[in-house]
């Protein structure tokens, strides 16, 4: 089959392109290299919903982020996804920086932001945000800044758009693409697709499927950002907490998260290998510190899990890469770093655009669905509402997550949804079984169980990520005992 338009990668850019044209009557798919859609970039994301202000003018980036965060409130609306409009503060410790949160918010304003607030009236912030530092001497306040769970966000735009028709392959990492013709054809580890048409949104590795083609203009370094994760109710913030950058660091920011967390990170690092995921113990104390500058009560015993993500940064240009290249039909997606999850919808308006000047007919299917149905969750039920669901389904009533309290129920869905889970990250990220206290160490086991039963694959076949991850090798007596066989210790 010949596709109308083929996607490469499946974070939030690939899957929020591949939502706004799933409306379309084009037969689309995505390629994904990862066992799952949102597990590069996408989910150490801070999750946050940029205001728009802080981007250089001559940056397209800063159109991009304007325009996306206001296209939320709709996004919202039609995909349940989880999403708060709390605010920002970027925090002024000095009377020094009070003048660069000034030009922030003149800037801001002449470009359409119009709620930007500087507040110096030191009562009021602290009210507004007990736990900041008392040396605080002034804020800007961004109103229409916000957090929603970028991992959530990716499937909540994946689920629609192959809800309207959009195909979904995973593990399909790509090794050599063709133009003949007016056809693409992508060559993957394991298969063969064709498309008239190819939108390359892989990331980290976007600069490679590039130059598949023979475009070597732009190059990708990766960027190493290291997180500090709290337990949930420890500390409570209501706003986003930014430091006033500096000539040579946006600084570390505070912030909580859509399930009553609250993170400190990133830090940034350039680095060369496009896997290090590693955390350090210079990093870490690094974004405490900084953290503890902006909320000195940072809880650091209170820290259930550390981490790290990689951002793509674009070179020779520090900005957004979106562009109807010379290769008529290859569309370059790259660079899509801070803040690209706040711009997601907007860049996949700009993409459409640029499918319509080349000729992609856009009609608008008559069965097209925006509405994604929002996942059932225990915590959104009283208890007698718990109670009818068990009754109506045990499976309500087996809990699986004792930290989050996830029912067995919540994690065959996220398994039977459209482009389910097929991982024990898959789940976890979906409905958050490991994500507490314990990180799993209760509740994995379990997890796999279900997975098995669910997909009919034997314990040793799931994994916790995809190839070379799987967590189980056989059963203990029997692994054993064919140890004891190799050795000679025992006989067949």
């Amino acid at each position: 089959m010949k596709y109308d338009i083929i996607i490469i990668g499946g974070g939030v850019i690939g899957c929020a392109i591949a939502r706004n044209l799933c409306k379309y009557d084009l037969n689309i798919c995505l390629l994904e290299k990862e066992a799952d859609i949102g597990m590069g970039t996408t989910k150490a994301n801070s999750g946050v919903v940029h205001a728009g202000y802080a981007a250089e003018r001559e940056y397209i980036k800063r159109d991009f982020c304007i325009r996306g965060n206001k296209l939320y409130t709709k996004a919202v609306e039609e995909l349940n996804f989880p999403f708060k409009r709390l605010g920002s503060f970027v925090v002024a410790l000095e009377n020094e920086q009070i003048k660069k949160l000034e030009d922030y918010r003149k800037k801001g304003i002449e470009d359409g932001i119009h709620d930007l607030e500087l507040i110096l009236d030191k009562e009021r912030i602290m009210k507004m945000e007990p736990n900041l530092i008392e040396d605080v001497v002034g804020v800007l306040h961004a109103p229409s800044a916000g957090i929603t769970s970028p991992y959530e966000l990716t499937f909540a735009l994946a689920e629609n758009a192959a809800m309207n028709g959009v195909k979904f392959y995973r593990n399909q990492e790509v090794v050599k693409i063709r133009h003949q013709q007016y056809t693409f054809t992508v060559k993957t580890r394991t298969d063969e697709f064709k498309s008239s048409n190819l939108v390359n949104c892989a990331g980290l590795h976007s600069a490679d499927i590039s130059k598949m083609l023979g475009l070597d203009y732009f190059n990708i370094v990766p960027r190493k950002g290291e997180y500090i994760l709290f337990d949930r109710n420890e500390i409570q913030l209501n706003k986003v907490l930014f430091p006033t950058p500096t000539e040579i660091s946006k600084g570390i920011l505070v912030c909580p998260t859509m399930h009553n967390n609250t993170f400190v990170g990133p830090n940034a690092q350039n680095i060369t290998d496009l896997e290090d995921t590693s955390t350090t113990t210079a990093g870490l104390k690094e974004i405490l510190e900084g953290g503890r500058e902006l909320v000195p009560k940072l809880p650091f015993d209170a820290t259930i899990r550390n981490f790290a993500g990689l951002r793509a940064v674009p070179t020779p240009d520090y900005d957004f890469i979106i562009d109807n290249t010379d290769i008529y039909g290859f569309i370059n997606v790259a660079g899509i770093l801070s803040p690209g999850l706040t711009s997601c919808f907007a860049i996949a308006e700009r993409v459409q655009e640029y499918l319509e000047l080349l000729g992609v007919q856009m009609k608008v299917k008559e069965d097209y669905n925006p509405k994604r149905p929002k996942p059932e969750r225990f915590s959104d039920y009283s208890k007698e509402e718990i109670d009818k669901k068990i009754k109506e389904d045990p499976a309500w009533g087996r809990i699986i997550c004792r930290c989050e309290t996830i029912p067995e129920k919540e994690i065959i869905d996220a398994i039977h949804a459209p482009v389910g889970a097929r991982t024990i990250d898959g789940i976890k990220f979906r409905c958050r079984p490991g994500m507490g206290r314990c990180q799993g160490g209760f509740c994995r086991p379990r997890v796999i169980e279900i997975l098995s039963r669910e997909l009919s694959k034997p314990y040793e076949e799931i994994t916790k990520k995809g190839e070379d991850t799987n967590v189980l090798i056989g059963k203990t007596k029997e692994v054993r005992l064919e140890q004891l066989k190799e050795k000679g210790e025992v006989e067949e």
